[in-house]
Order: C-alpha cells, then structure tokens, then sequence
C-alpha cells in the first residue's frame, strides 16, 4: 500500500428530516445562494423544508442548473453572488447541482477567465463555503472536492478537484429522493458502481481495507439497486443506495491504491460529442475496457470474480469473462444499455474522435499503468459497438 493522507471535512446530516439542520449549520447572518436544477424540489416538499430551514437569512434563489452542469448557466450564477454579496452556497439537488455548485464557488472571486479552472487548472485561492441537500444519490459530490463541467457551445467536459470546494455539510435524506425518476435512479446506481470499479479494478496493492470496502459497497449496489428500483418507498433500500453512493466516492476506498478512471474520461468525450447521460457511458465503456484490458487487470479481475461475483468454478479465463458478462447484464437490468448501437451512435467514427480529442487534451497515457493509449482508447470503443 502506497502512502496517503486522508481528510475528509464534510459533515454528514443523514435521515429522515435532517434538513432542519441547515438552519444549525448556516451562520445566523449568511447571505445564502440556493442553487437548484429544474424546480423538483418545489414538488416534492424538500425546497419547503428548505425554506423553512433557512429562516430569515437573505436567500437568493437560482434554478435552472441542468444535468452536466454547464459553464454559461454557472457563470449567471457567479454574477448574482457577486452582485448581491452571496457569503453561502446551499446546493439542493443531485450530483450536477452539487458540482456546479463548487464551480461557482471557485468562481466567485476567481482573477481572470473562470473556465480556466477547469480547463488550465487554474490554482483557486479561495471558494466560498458550500452545504448540500442531497436529492439524488450518483455522484459522491456531496462528500468529495471534485466536479465536472460542460461547456456545450464547444463541446467540453472537464473535471476539476480542489480541497476548497469540499462541502461543509451535507444533508442525505433518502426520503428526499422518493420520487425520482426511475432513469435517474438508475443512472444513479450505474454512476455508483463505476465510481467503485476505478478505484478498484487496477492490480493489486496488498490494500486490503479499501479492496474489501470497495467490495462490500459493490454488492450492496448489487443487492439494493434492483431492490429499490422495484420499490421506490421502500426507506432502508433507499438509505442503504443513498449511503452506498457516498462512500463509492469520498476518497476513503481509493486511499494508498492504484486508480484508473479511463472509463470516466472517454465517457466525458462521448456526453460532450453526443449528449448520452453520464452514467450510460459509463455503462457502454465499463465493460468493453474489462476485456480490452482484462490482462493487465488479470489478478484483479479473478478476485472481482470470486468476491463480488461468487464466480470459483472453471477456468481462470472463464471466470473472468463470466464476471464481464455479469458487470454487462446488471448494468442492462438496470436498463442502462452498453453498446454505441444503442444509442444510434457509430463506433468507428466516435473511436477515433474521442481518442483524438483525449490525446489533444494530454490524455494519451491513461488507466493505473498508462497503458490507455489512443489506439487502446479506439480498441475499447470499437469493441462497444
């Protein structure tokens, strides 16, 4: 195991009716930016709660941050909590609302041109503090420093982390998330599980802690994905999703181990080139990347087999491509399809762009072993189709 240092500042309000903590959280005097997606939360009582939560504070509310938050709908943002003196960000929603959010927050009193912060990596000397209210379980956003942007006029996505824009609190309560969509649940759950595999599927790194925590959270995607899509009110299902999603991504299972996270950045390229949701990308490249890379992954892909899969019997090749076709089939129980075809999309074409953009981005040497070239990249693609 490699060295690490871990810290996680983000305080956790989970269950039932832990909105009320906002108004324990939030100083008496803070001048608050709601940020929120399309108005759900108005529907579903949680902006209520919220309300309620914030008391007499000075409230300015901003709706309307779409899925793949994009730049040109944060940066309106920015210029109300420039404009009205904003000292708090409460983002109430799922995991866009919650990285634009930390966008906007790095944006605020950022010098210069904001969208190099996640283009150039522009240093952040300082962010405003943000708190969540979790509605959809996916991203992980609500207990990690991490975002990703869109900027649909040049068709990007990119990614940025900062410990500065780690929430300050975040409030889960898997009531809150009842009425999603089952897409959204679903996609939720994919996100979910792939965030798990990076960290994961790598080689071994004698981190045996994080490998079986890894695994634990795995099947309990598994076990309750399913369950709580069948039965939405179902509240420990739910809980036990909800709980899942956070720990699938903040941090504490990819500490002092290999880390992949190809699949994530040739799945940006296919959101921005064809507007495919996030977590159905990841759904068309998990897979096919398993078998591509199934060599270098070989040790790790028989202990996935064995533990999460319960796959013992037969040969080491066959136990292996037992557990890609199982990773293939909960993905599609879900209804998350994983192939191109299925969402009319040409692999022939799209390999050799999405491998053109990566390597002009300087992503030529991707995965734990930088063994994720442009060819590997058209490889793995291809064999989506």
């Amino acid at each position: 195991m490699e060295n690490f240092t871990y810290h996680n500042p983000t305080r956790i309000h989970f269950g039932r009716g832990q909105i009320a903590q906002v108004d324990r959280e939030l100083p008496a005097n803070a001048r608050v930016l709601l940020l929120a997606g399309g108005g759900s939360i108005k529907q579903n009582g949680v902006y209520a709660q919220v309300k309620a939560a914030l008391g007499a504070r000075p409230v300015f509310e901003f709706f309307g941050v779409e899925a793949n938050p994009d730049y040109d709908t944060l940066m309106r943002a920015v210029a109300v909590c420039r404009a009205e003196k904003v000292d708090w960000i409460l983002a109430v929603g799922g995991g866009s609302v919650l990285d634009g959010s930390k966008f906007v927050a790095a944006a605020v009193d950022f010098v210069g041109e904001p969208w190099d912060i996640v283009a150039k990596r522009a240093k952040i000397e300082r962010a405003l503090p943000i708190g969540t209210v979790l509605t959809l379980p996916a991203t992980g956003s609500e207990a990690n420093g991490a975002a990703v942007i869109s900027r649909r006029t040049i068709k990007e996505k990119l990614a940025f982390i900062h410990p500065l824009v780690f929430p300050r609190f975040s409030v889960l309560d898997p009531e809150t998330t009842f009425s999603l969509p089952a897409r959204q649940v679903a996609n939720g759950i994919g996100d979910a599980f792939c965030h798990v595999m990076e960290q994961y599927l790598t080689f071994p790194a004698h981190g045996a802690i994080q490998d079986r925590f890894a695994e634990s959270v795995l099947r309990v995607l598994i076990d309750e994905g399913p369950k709580t899509l069948a039965n939405p009110r179902d509240y420990d299902a739910r809980a036990n999703l909800v709980w899942a999603a956070t720990w699938a991504l903040n941090n504490a299972i990819g500490m002092g181990v290999p880390q992949d996270w190809a699949s994530h950045m040739i799945g940006h390229e296919l959101t921005a080139l064809h507007g495919i949701d996030h977590a159905r990308t990841l759904a068309i490249v998990l897979p096919s990347l398993m078998q591509v890379q199934r060599a270098p992954k070989r040790e790790k892909l028989l202990q996935y087999a064995a533990r999460v899969w319960d796959l013992r019997a037969g040969s080491e090749d066959a136990r292996i491509d037992a557990a890609i076709a199982a990773t293939r089939k909960f993905y599609e129980t879900l209804g998350l399809q994983t192939r191109l075809a299925d969402y009319d999309v040409k692999a022939d074409t799209t390999a050799s762009e999405v491998a053109r953009r990566l390597a002009s981005k300087g992503m030529a040497q991707l995965g734990e072993r930088g063994d994720i070239t442009p060819a590997v990249v058209e490889k793995i693609l291809r064999a989506a189709a």
